[in-house]
């Protein structure tokens, strides 16, 4: 923070630390959506992940083993 006021994992960091001390309190988050959204920042940090990195691209999934007709029917049990 001595080096650069306006970084924004410090921020982040300081409004992780405060807003978890809130919920472990019992108290209710005004925007939740912040909050994930810090935590997932501070995770790509921990991870290493940079926003230019390609994203999981759901036609790289393989298929599921099985047959696909019986994929609705429940394991039948003697």
């Amino acid at each position: 923070m001595e080096k650069d006021k306006s970084d924004k994992t410090v921020k982040d960091l300081v409004w992780l630390l405060y807003e978890t001390a809130l919920l472990t309190s019992g108290f209710s988050l005004e925007d939740p959506t912040s909050f994930a959204s810090r935590i997932h920042r501070m995770v790509k940090l921990g991870l290493s992940i940079t926003d230019d990195e390609p994203s999981l691209d759901t036609n790289d999934v393989p298929d599921l083993e099985g047959d696909v007709e019986d994929a609705g029917e429940m394991e039948k049990v003697d």
